[in-house]
């Protein structure tokens, strides 16, 4: 789903259907704009609009709160990635290539999501990206250690855990790419828009100033829907999660 080209053909459609509600004015026999006429046309297109409104401020408010929380699961990603790297340095020198390989793991990870500086769509495959390492190798490797008395036992459960948390974690990038906004439901949504600009243009009068303001309120409404779509891609467009937690968690692994 392509934010920008919605957000053009939203506007292109909210302003159209203005215009062409100035031209069907024009075309309207005598006695089919009386005032009851207009009362109905209003009342009709007010509970539209303001069914739209309500839609649009809830589709809003559940992208920006899925923005958040793929925000905060980065910045627990990269916790949990430097508690991993010091409970393999409290293990021992045994460790070593461990760490190295997880530093390595997770610099092309934010190199394969971040690292192009495209704004188009990532492409992840999750079982053949992960490079060296791996993230099931990862476990394997910690797994395979063989503790020498309980302190290195309890730090080699202690990494397990964090490793396995991490796992499940490596999926939340390949999850959040499927848009969670329907395509039925932005076709209802530009309906709705193109029926109220519509009305807009029946009633309006026909001077410059007027086509300014129709001009403005399509391309304010196109930019809504284009920020809640941008917000519904974190990780791709021009609104994407800020890589710099995993970076500085990336600077501090392996010392």
């Amino acid at each position: 789903m392509n934010p920008t080209g919605i957000g053009i053909a939203i506007f292109a459609f909210t302003l159209g259907g203005a215009l062409l509600g100035m031209l069907l004015r024009t075309r309207l026999p005598e006695g089919q704009l009386d005032n009851e006429s207009k009362d109905t046309v209003r009342l009709g297109v007010g509970l539209i609009a303001t069914m739209t409104a309500l839609v649009l401020g809830l589709v809003t408010a559940s992208a920006k709160s899925s923005f958040d929380a793929v925000e905060a699961g980065i910045r627990q990603y990269a916790i949990d990635l430097l508690a991993l790297d010091r409970a393999l340095a409290r293990y021992g020198p045994d460790t070593g290539e461990i760490r190295s390989g997880l530093q390595r793991a997770v610099g092309a990870r934010i190199d394969m999501i971040w690292g192009s500086g495209s704004s188009g769509p990532i492409r992840l495959d999750p079982i053949r990206a992960e490079p060296t390492i791996g993230a099931e190798g990862l476990t394997d490797a910690i797994r395979a250690l063989s503790p020498r008395d309980e302190v290195q036992r309890s730090l080699q459960l202690r990494a397990l855990e964090l490793a396995e948390t991490l796992l499940r974690a490596r999926w939340l990038a390949i999850v959040v790419t499927r848009t969670s906004i329907p395509v039925p439901f932005l076709m209802v949504l530009l309906f709705w828009l193109t029926l109220t600009f519509a009305s807009f243009g029946l009633f309006a009068p026909r001077n410059m100033l007027v086509v300014t303001v129709l001009v403005v309120c399509a391309l304010s409404v196109a930019s809504a829907v284009f920020l809640v779509l941008e917000m519904d891609g974190p990780f791709d467009g021009l609104l994407r999660v800020s890589p710099d937690p995993l970076r500085r968690a990336h600077e501090l692994l392996n010392r």
